[in-house]
Formats: structure tokens, sequence, C-alpha cells
């Protein structure tokens, strides 16, 4: 029950914290969603220096563990919104955005969570 507990109130949070990023980047009006980009990146990051860590060392306990990485960054980043805004890119026909969008997303996410374990070395 505890680790329900951890994950519920980690993927809350992160939930939040995507919530304004998204809110953020959409009051800069930008076509691209730089908000869901952003998000999925630095979440990334930020499992790649967590788990990193954790490998690392025993400073971090199964449960911080958990409420990082399942909770927090898992309600901060989004494949769902991704795929669906992928989706309205194929929709409206702009073949470009949505070959840079998902590139771009993979690529860049795939780099940062080993930028963020390296980092930990």
């Amino acid at each position: 029950m505890k680790q329900l507990l951890l994950v519920f109130v980690g993927g809350g949070t992160g939930s939040i914290a995507r919530y304004l990023i998204h809110k953020y980047f959409s009051s800069i009006s930008w076509s691209f969603p730089y908000g869901t980009f952003v998000a999925n990146v630095l979440g990334s990051f930020l499992i790649g220096i967590i788990l990193g860590l954790a490998a690392r060392n025993t400073t971090l306990s199964q449960q911080t563990v958990l409420l990082l990485t399942t909770g927090f960054c898992g309600g901060f980043t989004t494949f769902s919104t991704f795929a669906y805004e992928n989706h309205l890119f194929l929709r409206s026909g702009d073949f470009l955005s949505f070959a840079i969008y998902t590139i771009g997303s993979i690529s860049v996410a795939l780099l940062f969570v080993f930028l963020g374990v390296f980092i930990t070395k």
C-alpha cells in the first residue's frame, strides 16, 4: 500500500509540473508542441540522473526511487500526448513537423537519459 501512495503522490506532482510547463509554452502560442517536448526531455534527463544515482550508490532508498521515477517522472512525461500530437500533424498533412517531432523527441530524450546517467558517474 505504501508503494501505491508513493506512486500516487509522485505522479500527481509530476502531472502538475507537466501541466504548468504545457501552460507556459501554450501561452507563447507556438504551433509546435514544445511543452510536451520539453516535459519528455526533462523527464528523460531526470530519470537518467535518478537511476544513475540509484545504481551508483545506496543513498536513494527504493521508496525514493519509486516516488521519483515511476511516480514523478511517469506523471511528468507523456507518451499519449506525444502520440496524439503526432496524429494531429499527420491529419493536417504536416509531414515535416511530424518527422521532426517524432525523430527529435525520441533522439533527444534517449540522449538525455544517457546524459543523466553519465553525469552521475
